[in-house]
């Protein structure tokens, strides 16, 4: 399994369990779904990304039982996320398909504690206050209407926020949007956040706000 060694193989073979129906060892069912040509790709390694480390590091310190992700994607914070905090009841969001159904398989090959749904971050279907921490890791500047998706976003947050953003222009077409420091933090002690720490990590502004 040398292929592997570099993946966060438990997760890999979660997701080959529920989106192929195997059975077996995490190493017989990585073995056959390698075989079966099953591309893992998405469950590489991130948990040493700068940011992704400044992330884990608050979420310490805030300690929740239950989460909301939000803009999961592939997965370059979640897999670490669900490494670090064992116990951690995880809820994802995103607005692709596909995405949400390699999701929903990896919860299906066996990590109960992971869900995942299809929804606009404008319109999500949750109560207020629902999750007592938010999530939402480069997905600002992606969307329409950033002032829209941060207000439901903080109608559903609890305690606290946690977002990145790119600092700086870049050659990334899907980025519609660049965001400074100034302007965040108005938009959050709108909705109703008071403590709020931006820090700058190689190339992006990780945003911290609670209630």
């Amino acid at each position: 399994m040398s292929s592997l060694s570099n993946h966060y193989e438990h997760f890999a073979a979660a997701y080959a369990r529920g989106k192929l129906g195997l059975t077996g060892s995490d190493e017989e069912v990585l073995e056959q779904a390698l075989a079966a040509e099953l591309r893992l790709h998405r469950f590489k390694r991130s948990n040493q990304l700068p940011r992704v480390r400044k992330v884990l590091g608050a979420l310490h310190a805030l300690a929740p039982s239950r989460l909301l992700d939000l803009g999961t994607g592939r997965g370059v914070f979640l897999w670490p996320l669900l490494e670090e905090f064992p116990e951690l009841q995880v809820t994802c969001v995103d607005v692709l398909d596909y995405r949400v159904a390699d999701l929903q398989a990896v919860a299906r090959g066996g990590l109960e504690r992971l869900s995942a749904l299809l929804c606009p971050l404008e319109n999500m279907p949750f109560t207020q206050g629902e999750f007592e921490v938010v999530t939402m890791l480069e997905v600002l500047e992606h969307t329409a209407n950033p002032e829209a998706a941060l207000k439901e976003v903080a109608r559903v947050c609890g305690r606290a926020l946690i977002l990145s953003v790119p600092s700086h222009e870049d050659d990334n077409p899907e980025h519609l949007h660049l965001f400074t420091a100034q302007q965040l933090r108005a938009w959050l002690e709108r909705l109703g956040f008071t403590r709020i720490k931006l820090d700058g990590v190689l190339n992006h502004l990780v945003v911290l706000a609670q209630r």
